[in-house]
């Protein structure tokens, strides 16, 4: 079994020949039914390294299988350029959104992509310049490593034509003047669609700090608003998983948007008031609430949470507050008071204008 590129290396055999099929999904229907006979599937390099042997390794059983890597994709792509892989950005985007190399553009920066099929590249290409960096250099590299292999130099602004038949994957260097995401947390709120429901980049930053993200942990965004929380808790590390619950569906609407636009798609949305839409979720590692604290929320969550949850809340209002400082009060943890200040002009001079202050609570249940 295997791609028909690499079914067209093979040499006359009498062994059955099956063509994987396209989306990579459906060949396990064809695969699995074929336990207990001797079966070859082929890949492209390394199957561990955005390839078929991390699925095909869950479906099937430890002593069912064994695999014999070769050089990867990325490797022999590297090589071609003289880039050094520990330096550079390798993503699987064959069977994901390019949305996801968002976080990713920077000016200088390297990345070694895999493509699904050679109608892949114009879209990349066009994205690219999209977001502002149509000056970035693409290499268009096909069946590397073997007689057919064939590089291609575009900018991906020019869109100049191009023969490809199989691309295996594009390298990119990044280049132009667009816009790039900070790599701290704080976002700017011009990053995300929003109806002013939206936690302040400085609050954001401080919040994201309180929730302290820890290699793959869980967390639910109660109130989620534009999802500006749990997009950036997603952004800090690829091991993270992110839950937001929103009860308005315009809001859910504005997520799901910010969500696919920062490559963040990963993010579960769930359309429902807190805490009957928690019931069947998988369970946290840490829980913030923006919006819609109440007694009977806080009340629940402290009730059903298991021992060692960490939990932050942010209040505005005096009433929410309250119920923040009796929480401390039976629960202890650490209540803080943020007061944020911008100058304004006052006549002729100018003086600091407050926001709302925010007391925030955060606890391990």
């Amino acid at each position: 079994m295997g791609p028909s590129r690499h079914l067209d290396l093979v040499s006359e055999t009498e062994a059955d020949i099956i063509e994987w099929p396209v989306p990579f999904s459906k060949g396990h229907a064809d695969l699995l039914p074929l336990r207990g006979r001797n079966v070859v599937v082929l890949v492209s390099g390394n199957p561990f390294w955005f390839g078929a042997g991390t699925v095909l390794a869950r479906k099937l059983k430890p002593e069912e299988w064994r695999a014999l890597p070769a050089p990867s994709t990325f490797s022999w792509a590297a090589s071609k350029l003289g880039w050094p892989i520990e330096q550079i950005t390798t993503l699987g985007l064959h069977a994901a959104p390019i949305e996801r190399l968002r976080p990713f553009l920077a000016t200088g920066r390297r990345i070694i992509l895999l493509v699904r099929s050679a109608e892949s590249v114009p879209i990349l290409a066009d994205y690219v310049t999209d977001q502002g960096f149509g000056a970035s250099q693409l290499w268009i590299m096909e069946s590397l490593g073997g007689p057919h292999e064939k590089i291609t130099q575009i900018k991906a602004e020019e869109q100049a034509p191009f023969e490809s038949a199989r691309p295996v994957c594009v390298a990119i260097e990044i280049a132009d003047t667009g816009k790039s995401m900070s790599l701290s947390c704080g976002l700017d709120n011009d990053w995300f669609q929003n109806d002013g429901q939206i936690t302040k980049p400085p609050v954001r930053a401080l919040t994201l700090s309180a929730l302290a993200p820890k290699h793959g942990e869980h967390l639910w965004d109660i109130g989620g608003g534009s999802g500006s929380i749990a997009i950036e808790w997603l952004l800090c590390h690829p091991s993270l998983h992110a839950t937001t619950v929103e009860r308005n569906a315009e809001r859910v609407a504005a997520i799901q948007s910010n969500a696919r636009r920062l490559g963040m798609d990963r993010l579960e949305i769930i359309y429902g008031n807190a805490p009957h839409a928690l019931q069947n979720l998988h369970s946290p590692n840490v829980v913030f609430v923006g919006g819609g604290l109440n007694g009977e929320l806080l009340d629940w969550l402290t009730t059903h949470l298991v021992s060692g949850t960490r939990l932050v809340a942010n209040a505005v209002t005096l009433e929410t507050e309250a119920l923040l400082i009796d929480a401390n009060t039976r629960l202890g943890g650490s209540l803080t008071r943020i007061e944020l200040s911008h100058p304004t002009p006052l006549g002729s001079h100018s003086s600091w204008k407050s926001t709302y202050p925010i007391t925030q609570f955060s606890v391990t249940l």
